[in-house]
């Protein structure tokens, strides 16, 4: 997991709180000070609460399910979907359609219907529809690719969500907590960190500061999907070395059960001790030689 470092926090302005009148309570316990008005965080407290949001990320990426970031405001746009791409995870940057986790299927029907016009364009049957009925179909594609393009191949509900500003983000929180999807935030000293389960207290407002806290988390989830890739190789491997083993207990147990010809060219299995004592036994020979006439 990524070191988190307090200078780079420091660097990148995330002490830095909202003015003193309009702070939560609630975030009492996070402010470090107050300086000419403004409230400064305490970013010990800060690096505790990421190191512990990335390992509790890190778990649930090692489970294989999504998780899902939150960032509409304009400071964290570009920054949350640069980052997010390259971990392949969804991520809604633009408005937050109402709904997105309590209606979820209402959802996916939008996304297949992109997939629909998706397909209309490739086939043949495109070029026989009018001029201005293409172009609306178009701007309805732009629309939904805009809304719903990056959870496009989100097939069932997160099992996280990550969010930048819970202020701003409010509708997006109040749906996670009522499905009981954990839910970790970036929460400024204007915000409630008892809204979420992960808080991780710094300034929502500075790019800078979003970005390293949304990279940490970013690496956290690689490793728990690197580490999932790495304990299915280590259960092939295994099913592989049983398999062998049951193959060569078989293959002994084979050659243990395989006949043999004895002395009198006869068939037998290894431990048999002969057709002429069973003939003894039976009274077929007499100890003198010949058979008995009765």
């Amino acid at each position: 997991m990524s070191n988190v470092n307090f200078n780079e926090l420091l660097d990148a302005g995330s002490h830095f709180g909202h003015l003193k009148r309009k702070w939560n309570p609630s975030m009492a316990p996070y402010i470090f000070m107050e300086k000419n008005g403004i409230h400064i965080i305490d970013l010990h407290k800060t690096v505790a609460k990421m190191e512990e949001a990335a390992a509790a990320m890190k778990q649930i990426a090692r489970t294989g399910r999504n998780i899902m970031f939150v960032a509409t405001k304009k400071q964290a746009k570009e920054v949350v979907a640069e980052l997010v791409k390259e971990i392949k995870m969804p991520y809604v940057t633009e408005r937050w359609p109402g709904g997105m986790l309590t209606n979820f299927a209402t959802i996916r029907k939008a996304v297949k219907k992109m997939d629909s016009i998706d397909a209309l364009i490739k086939s043949p049957q495109w070029n026989n529809i009018a001029k201005r009925e293409r172009l609306q179909i178009q701007r309805e594609r732009i629309k939904l690719e805009k809304n719903l393009g990056s959870i496009s191949d989100m097939a069932r509900l997160p099992a996280a969500l990550f969010v930048v500003d819970v202020m701003k983000e409010h509708i997006a929180v109040a749906e996670a907590r009522k499905l009981n999807i954990p839910t970790f935030a970036i929460v400024d000293t204007n915000s409630d960190p008892n809204s979420v389960d992960f808080p991780i207290p710094a300034n929502d407002d500075a790019s800078k500061s979003i970005a390293v806290i949304v990279k940490v988390m970013c690496d956290a989830i690689v490793e728990g999907v690197n580490e999932r890739a790495l304990d299915k190789d280590k259960n092939l491997e295994k099913e592989i070395e049983d398999a062998e083993e049951r193959e060569v207990k078989q293959f002994e147990d084979d050659e243990d059960n395989k006949p043999v010809r004895g002395s009198d060219g006869r068939r037998r299995r290894i431990g048999d001790t002969g057709g002429d004592d069973n003939r003894q036994r039976r009274g077929g020979f007499k100890s003198g030689g010949g058979f008995k006439r009765k």
